[in-house]
């Protein structure tokens, strides 16, 4: 059985004001780098007029399988986006590393209201910011999860369609000229699931 980890429920945010400046925290749920850096760049494109928008975040470092389920390497990442060194992106990150959460991207947005705040100030803001989004979302457990895509033709989708939906699992569907689902599934049933699949179309779903 693969060992659970700690993360966010969900998505969430926090806001809050400190001597004039605004401060908004958001955290999500993220299985890597890729979701990560892209959460990262919808709250910059949310806010592109603040003054920081300060990134953190703790993923697995590569892809997550049954051959490789457990002691992944965690990619940690933190910018400080002009703001004084140390004083934003590490605090951020180390919210999240003393809570023990992983799977997970913070970023926290500042508008400067024109008081400076030193770097003890702005460490304090940057790191509650985060906290509070957190509690927003709230932690849960949870097993680690692969994603793998499935190609086949629509004669065969109905069936696809109908074994992931009793099998509980998340996935995308694309209807183009053959079928694409994207599939989210624990590593441990991962194997068992694509087997299901396999059989039930006579081999006929391409699965990556």
């Amino acid at each position: 059985m693969t060992d659970a980890y700690r993360t966010v429920a969900g998505r969430a945010s926090a806001q809050f004001e400190v001597r004039g400046s605004e401060f908004i925290g958001y955290v999500a749920p993220a299985d890597d780098v890729d979701a990560a850096e892209a959460f990262v760049a919808e709250i910059e494109e949310k806010h592109p007029d603040a003054s920081h928008n300060v990134p953190a975040y703790r993923v697995p470092a590569g892809p997550v399988s049954a051959s490789n389920p457990g002691d992944v390497m965690l990619r940690e990442y933190q910018s400080d986006d002009g703001e004084p060194t140390g004083s934003s992106g590490k605090p951020a990150l180390n919210v999240l590393v003393q809570q023990d959460i992983r799977n997970v991207v913070a970023v926290v947005t500042r508008y400067y209201g024109g008081t400076n705040l030193g770097v003890g100030g702005l460490a304090r803001s940057y790191s509650r910011a985060v906290k509070e989004a957190v509690d927003a979302a709230g932690v849960v457990e949870e097993l680690p999860h692969e994603t793998f895509a499935l190609d086949t033709e629509y004669d065969d989708s109905g069936t696809v369609r109908g074994i992931l939906e009793s099998a509980g699992v998340e996935f995308d569907a694309d209807y183009g000229e053959t079928v694409e689902f994207e599939v989210r599934v624990p590593v441990d049933d991962a194997d068992e699931l694509r087997e299901r699949l396999r059989n039930a179309t006579s081999g006929r779903v391409g699965v990556e």
